[in-house]
């Protein structure tokens, strides 16, 4: 790392940077503190408390909104453009150039609009699930899709809406390139999964079936949490109704939720939010506030989530380690042998309908189907009204099963009650980076598969930290997966890791 500022010829680089690092931390400090609420609303904050909290996100949002769009912040990258900056620097500038651009298209109040609205339809969002009425959520949705069609708008009128709004979550990534991927996932899977489910292997699957308390799931998941790494001193381990990871690289805190008869979900879920928390954790402390210690975006986010969830949590070998813990908990498991708990945790399901309880294989297929109907919805193919008509026949097309109700359908994920449109393919885009990623530590670390076997993760994650967690934002996401990997961004990793673990479970 550059100790000292390159300067221009004017010498004038220094100070115009530094003036303009100082307004990005303090931006994002503001940021930071709007993540705290968000969090607490989710699992803290007392019913009543959203009229409130709305009010306050929607003025943290304005506030933040004006220190990016000032006058101050385009005179300073202006004054930057063409001088001679180091590459950590330069990079930097442009993570900001980026941001500045966008938000500066876009009127606060249309960004307080969209922050206020967001408050209020996670509690109609809520209300609807629990009481399975998507009628209550629809309106709220409805606002979201014309919001954020305007957003898109006024970023880039000329350009496809969705397609703007995707670059909010992964813009170092074409659209084209997203698209292009999920197309091979779905060429590649549909016809893999119709062979197992035409496979006579029997796998273990009903090794975790019974009544499993919640007390000792939770401890069963901060067991695990412990096991991989979390450092709860920089974390902790909540309950909300849809876990997700907030935080920086000093406080860091995740979420699960427990099903009494699905223990897996709550391991696999826990292990996931570890993957991101751990990336989070593992971003340089000296640039807190500044993109060089922000993660690079939800595609490589997910990608750090999914190898922890699938390549360790998912592995034979992690359960070599884990089960003796698990029985502890459950001692009406002590029959069940590791490779019973490998064909449990990995078994492909015959009718799941909910996302985050999906196996590895049909996972994807969520994913397509989301992406499709708010693609849809957001280019005016679709109306709110016909959401839950059109995921319910998506469902029985992709997957050959139908929801009976809107909770397990179109209510199940909270991305939508945010308005985070153009979310959901970077999980896709995420799992298939993990794998190329994993094959490339595999490849560099020592028996990693032993390593793990044995509890031990101190190679993993320093092989991560070096290759991905360190950079923050430094580098956009393919020259990111280039340093780490040697090569680009494809699917390929991925389709050869399932291909060999599946064709092995199922015979096929």
């Amino acid at each position: 790392m550059a100790t000292e500022a390159a300067t221009d010829e004017t010498g004038d680089a220094p100070e115009a940077y530094d003036a303009l690092l100082d307004r990005v931390q303090r931006w994002n400090a503001v940021g930071s503190a709007s993540g705290v609420l968000g969090w607490d609303q989710q699992v803290m904050m007392p019913e009543g408390g959203t009229p409130a909290r709305s009010k306050q996100l929607s003025a943290l949002s304005s506030v933040h909104h004006d220190m990016v769009t000032a006058d101050e912040t385009g005179e300073l990258l202006d004054e930057l453009d063409g001088a001679d900056l180091t590459e950590e620097q330069a990079a930097v500038v442009r993570e900001v150039r980026r941001e500045y651009e966008r938000a500066d298209a876009v009127p606060v109040e249309l960004v307080e609009e969209i922050s206020e609205t967001g408050s209020e339809a996670l509690q109609a969002w809520e209300e609807a699930k629990a009481e399975d009425e998507f009628e209550t959520f629809a309106p709220y949705l409805e606002k979201h899709v014309e919001l954020k069609r305007e957003y898109a708008e006024h970023i880039d009128p000329d350009r496809d809406p969705y397609e703007v709004l995707f670059e909010e979550f992964e813009p170092c990534l074409s659209m084209e390139r997203a698209e292009s991927i999920l197309t091979e996932l779905r060429e590649a899977l549909v016809p893999m999964i119709d062979e197992i489910r035409e496979s006579d292997v029997d796998l273990a699957v009903d090794t975790f079936e019974g009544t499993f308390p919640e007390d000792d799931q939770e401890a069963l998941s901060r067991e695990a949490l412990e096991l991989v790494g979390y450092d709860f001193d920089r974390g902790r381990l909540d309950v909300s109704s849809h876990p997700f990871t907030s935080g920086n690289q000093f406080d860091c805190r995740v979420t699960t939720r427990f099903d009494e008869t699905d223990p897996l979900g709550a391991v696999g879920s826990t292990i996931h939010e570890f993957g991101h928390a751990q990336y989070n954790l593992g971003l340089p402390q000296e640039q807190f506030g500044t993109p060089l210690g922000e993660s690079r975006d939800l595609s490589v986010h997910e990608s750090q989530s999914r190898l922890w969830e699938n390549h360790v949590g998912r592995s034979e070998a992690f359960w070599e380690e884990f089960l003796p813990v698990f029985k502890e908990h459950f001692p009406q498991t002590e029959a069940a042998t590791v490779r019973d708990a490998y064909e449990a945790f990995n078994q492909v399901y015959e009718d799941n309908l909910i996302r985050v309880e999906a196996d590895e294989l049909t996972y994807h297929l969520h994913i397509v189907i989301r992406f499709e109907i708010e693609r849809d919805l957001i280019r005016g193919d679709l109306d709110v009204e016909d959401v839950p008509e059109v995921w319910n026949d998506k469902y029985e097309e992709y997957l050959g099963v139908r929801p009976d109700d809107d909770a397990e359908g179109c209510l199940q994920d909270i991305h939508w009650s945010h308005g985070n449109f153009g979310y959901f393919p970077t999980y896709s885009l995420g799992s298939v980076m993990a794998a190329q990623l994993f094959a490339a530590a595999e490849e560099e670390i020592d028996d990693l598969d032993g390593q793990i076997a044995d509890g031990e993760f101190g190679d993993l994650h320093e092989w991560l930290g070096e290759n991905v967690h360190r950079h923050g934002s430094r580098y956009e996401t393919n020259e990111l997966v280039v340093r780490a990997t040697g090569e680009d961004f494809s699917a390929d990793a991925f389709l050869d890791y399932v291909d060999e673990k599946y064709g092995e479970l199922y015979g096929i």
